[in-house]
């Protein structure tokens, strides 16, 4: 397996521009139990470039009905960056105090249950800045929101074929 950098650069443009913005190419998914996670995996494709089009367990999104869970989906997409060993982007799971731009913020319940994904688009005297949609936000403090925990997953790399 190929090995290439995550843009973060690209990434976080991206963000700027669609972060109180919908891109026509993807479906909006407020209506639809939120459009967060959707917003993310556009982001980190921007920085990617690269998509795994494995069925169900992959990371893609050709239209509404033709993409993986882990496209939209908050619990999803965390799994799929922390485990993939397939083409895309993989992440780790890092503390606080390493998070970068256009790693990736995951909010969960105490029991467990994941509810919220947000793309980090500034990192500022250990202050961590976001963006995100449903609740459309562009550099939004990480602490304006409420949660009982964060898993802080950075982008490592991106494999490619």
């Amino acid at each position: 397996m190929n090995v290439k950098s995550y843009d973060r650069f690209r990434a976080l443009e991206y963000a700027k521009t669609w972060a109180f913005n919908r891109n026509p190419k993807f479906h909006n998914f407020d209506n639809l139990g939120g459009d967060c996670t959707n917003f993310v995996s556009q982001c980190i494709f921007a920085g990617a470039k690269t998509m795994n089009y494995t069925p169900i367990l992959g990371w893609y999104y050709n239209n509404l009905n033709d993409r993986t869970p882990s496209w939209s989906g908050v619990k999803f997409l965390h799994n799929f960056l922390i485990n993939n060993i397939g083409v895309g982007p993989v992440g780790r799971i890092i503390n606080f105090s390493d998070v970068k731009p256009a790693d990736v913020i995951f909010l969960k319940r105490n029991n467990g249950e994941f509810y919220h994904s947000l793309f980090v688009s500034n990192v500022n005297d250990n202050q961590i800045f976001v963006s995100a949609h449903t609740f459309d936000a562009y550099n939004r403090n990480l602490f304006s929101y409420s949660f009982d925990k964060a898993v802080f997953v950075h982008i490592e790399k991106i494999n490619v074929e």
